[in-house]
């Protein structure tokens, strides 16, 4: 299904008898904030939102769903018999770096250096090389354009390069192709690099990816995979993994060799459009096991019609939205 872009509407569709509000008729539009019915901003719980997914789903099947309990729970043996500690009031992460069962914690995006390093740097690897020690936020060099990023270099022998990260919902992910080309958000916060300069970082020698999750009870896990690239725009940022380590369980591998999918770019395997669904822009296959460009839900567990958290199906199933999740990449050899 094609799903409409900015300023088209929704030309030769009636939408009669199917429950749109009357303000919703008119047209619908994508903005960098997200879907717009009759001017209205649309959020998951506004009725043009929710008529806009009721009336796609007359025309395809709902997405199917990942367990919404993992089949085994990622470090298990500190389990508490899959309860889940009440979660805290929902705030702005004001920490550093919090220790928890991860040996190595979540990178908060608070600069711990005062101004950015003198640069700009082929990569984190390289500032760190040069003896740049400190994480923070440095100038990357990639082909004609210098762009910021969170360099991670107290983690695992520095040299990370954070190509994502979520923390505190500050940063709406439900956008377009071109903004999840080029990036948005804030490197020192929640922030997507973008996908053109992760092509540029990972075209130049093999890259390992490592990813880390948090939920509401600050209890870690980690996925690494050994191998990580993108292919270039022609062909859709197409994901390409290595082999998976870690304690979070494999919910990227399904995802292997996926196209980039957002809601005005549809190039998932399923036939409706699984980024409307997913509110986000991930590697969809039909539709995730992990989508980490959802909706930052507060508190854990959510209630939506469809699976849109920011979840990782193998790390407290797909009904549960993460409090923190953030992608780093490196190169393999430094």
């Amino acid at each position: 299904m094609q799903v409409p872009t900015v300023g088209c509407s929704l030309r030769g569709v009636s939408m009669s008898g199917v429950g749109i509000p009357p303000g919703c008729r008119a047209f619908c539009s994508l903005s960098h904030s997200g879907l717009h019915c009759g001017g209205r901003n649309v959020q998951g719980t506004d009725l043009c939102y929710q008529a806009l997914v009721a009336w796609a789903g007359g025309l395809v099947l709902p997405p199917p769903l990942v367990p919404v309990v993992p089949v085994s729970l990622a470090g298990s043996t500190n389990d508490t018999g899959g309860r889940l500690e009440p979660a805290p009031e929902p705030q702005r992460d004001q920490t550093l770096r919090q220790q928890g069962p991860l040996a190595s914690p979540i990178p908060a995006g608070h600069p711990a250096v005062p101004t950015k390093p003198a640069g700009p740097w082929r990569d984190c690897a390289e500032a760190h090389r040069a003896g740049h020690e400190q994480s923070g936020v440095y100038e990357l060099r990639l082909g004609r354009h210098v762009v910021s990023a969170w360099c991670e270099q107290q983690l695992e022998g520095g040299g990370w390069t954070v190509i994502q990260r979520r923390q505190d919902g500050s940063v709406n992910f439900f956008t377009t192709w071109q903004h999840y080309k080029v990036g948005f958000g804030q490197p020192d916060g929640e922030h997507w690099l973008g996908l053109e300069p992760v092509y540029q970082l990972t075209s130049r020698g093999d890259h390992e990816l490592l990813v880390l999750l948090e939920d509401w009870g600050g209890r870690g896990a980690r996925a690494h995979y050994d191998g990580f690239s993108l292919e270039p725009e022609s062909d859709h940022y197409r994901l390409r993994l290595g082999q998976y380590h870690g304690d979070a369980g494999d919910s990227l591998s399904w995802h292997n060799d996926k196209p980039f999918s957002t809601v005005d770019r549809d190039r998932d395997s399923y036939s409706g459009n699984c980024a409307l669904y997913q509110r986000g822009g991930w590697w969809y296959h039909a539709c995730a096991h992990s989508n980490l460009n959802g909706v930052w839900h507060r508190g854990g567990h959510y209630r939506s019609r469809y699976q849109d958290g920011v979840y990782w199906a193998e790390f407290r199933g797909g009904a549960y939205s993460l409090k923190k999740a953030a992608m780093l990449i490196r190169p393999l050899r430094l």
